[in-house]
């Protein structure tokens, strides 16, 4: 149901923004008087603004239908998954298994201590300028 409910959404957008690109402007009437209302006779006496006023409103409210719809599908979907759903079922069992433990990689206890403390530092003298 989603898919098709996309589709029908991206198809009524280009509807839209074709039917928006196809409506003159409120200064587009004044070329008439020179010689270009002939394409007006298409749509009758009245023009197409009104025609194509009325299949952008049309479509323009399908479009926000499905725009509700979709968040609520999409609202739906977050509900209902949680962390552990989303996990593969290969990770799942490896997150099952035992830890490792951190004995087996601790470096050998026979190695000898070495005293690391310095009892006598070396004096660095500067020479006299």
């Amino acid at each position: 149901m989603e898919k098709i409910i996309l589709v029908v959404h991206i198809l009524v957008a280009f509807a839209v923004i074709g039917l928006v690109m196809i409506q003159q402007g409120k200064g587009a009437d004044a070329g008439a008087s020179f010689g270009g209302g002939a394409s007006q006779t298409v749509f009758g006496g009245a023009g197409s603004g009104n025609f194509l006023s009325r299949l952008t409103a049309i479509f323009a409210t399908v479009f926000f239908i499905t725009s509700l719809a979709l968040a609520y599908i999409a609202s739906e979907k977050a509900k209902g998954s949680s962390f552990e759903e989303g996990i593969p079922v290969l990770q799942q069992e490896s997150l099952e298994q035992d830890a490792p433990v951190v004995e087996e990689y601790a470096p050998a206890t026979d190695t000898p201590d070495v005293d690391l403390s310095v009892e006598d530092e070396p004096v660095i003298e500067l020479p006299a300028e």
